[in-house]
């Protein structure tokens, strides 16, 4: 398989408590490849803008496959961190990437330095459960277990904090492309939803636009959609729930009978479909046209927890 091939085709990726991660064609539903993680569970996967890399966060560690080879062990090994890594991301150029950890923080990693030491440290008083990246690729907003979510300006250090629900556990955040709104669920089974100005000197402000009760159990994530239209919502109550960002109505709720606890979901490109990782080990291609499942991912012994997808082309890096 060439690089070029390989770079541009879909990938999908699973993992979680089974320390294994695998690699799905996805129309199939054919699992063609598997790593092992042998030290820890998944907590969360990301892509590298090139789809060269797979990073998979895990306990005390981030750990990158490549993506190119047949080689099921990691080829570079981000160590330093005391806890479990919650979050991983990248810049859209791939010069950095992002975590978020249980100890009580987010990092910035410079990946075109040799040398795998975290660049930038941002410090909270309760441990990280998730962070995302503003499409101005200049500020992360950063949720933790205190019920704060954070926005951090990397440009000047400068960050701004909502509290949307004391006494609750922020458990996922989700920004849209355009950079327009900001999702947030919680451990009590509510999103909240900020619309974003950005302001030419300063920080971004958020504005408090919607409430929803979304689920009656703990939320696990959210995400918003690649057309800025959709909005998902996952939970321990076994469901994914489908909201449209006009009015934010429930537009279907996508269930299944053996499927448990809904870690986490991502959409296809055009908005048309969703994937979902589920407790049950398996991962679900929803056609949202319809509200069916078209293809099931079975393979994991254990709760997948983690999921990353990709079907767009990849972006052109440069040389590291």
């Amino acid at each position: 398989m060439t690089n070029s091939s390989t770079s541009d085709q879909v990938i999908l990726a699973t993992g979680g408590y089974d320390h294994t991660i695998k690699l799905w064609q996805v129309n199939s539903g054919v699992c063609r490849h598997t790593s092992q993680h042998t030290e820890s569970q998944v907590n969360a996967l990301a892509i590298t803008p090139d789809k060269q890399l797979l990073a998979a966060a895990g306990h005390q560690h981030i750990r990158m496959y490549d993506l190119m080879s047949n080689s099921t062990s990691p080829v570079i090994n981000y160590e330093g961190m005391i806890k479990n890594v919650t979050g991983v991301g990248f810049h859209e150029e791939g010069k950095w990437m992002f975590t978020g950890g249980e100890d009580c923080s987010a990092r910035i990693w410079d990946l075109r330095s040799k040398n795998l030491q975290c660049q930038r440290i941002f410090q909270v008083n309760a441990p990280v459960n998730c962070v995302c990246l503003h499409p101005n690729q200049s500020e992360l907003i950063v949720g933790d277990q205190g019920g704060i979510i954070h926005l951090w300006d990397l440009k000047t250090d400068h960050n701004e904090q909502l509290i949307p629900e004391p006494d609750t556990s922020i458990q996922s955040v989700s920004i849209d492309p355009e950079g327009k709104m900001v999702a947030a669920v919680n451990n009590k089974g509510s999103c909240f939803i900020w619309s974003i100005t950005s302001a030419e000197l300063g920080p971004s402000k958020l504005s408090p636009r919607h409430h929803i009760a979304a689920h009656r159990r703990y939320a696990l994530s959210c995400s918003l959609s690649p057309d800025s239209k959709l909005l998902v919502t996952c939970s321990a109550d076994q469901t994914a729930r489908l909201w449209e960002t006009e009015n934010f109505s429930l537009v279907m709720e996508l269930k299944h009978d053996s499927q448990r606890w809904v870690w986490d979901a991502a959409f296809s490109a055009d908005s048309k479909y969703l994937i979902t990782a589920s407790s049950d080990g398996i991962a679900r291609l929803w056609n949202l046209d319809t509200g069916n499942i078209e293809r099931e991912y079975s393979g994991h012994q254990k709760p997948i927890t983690a999921l990353a997808y990709s079907d767009t082309p990849s972006q052109s890096t440069p040389n590291l």
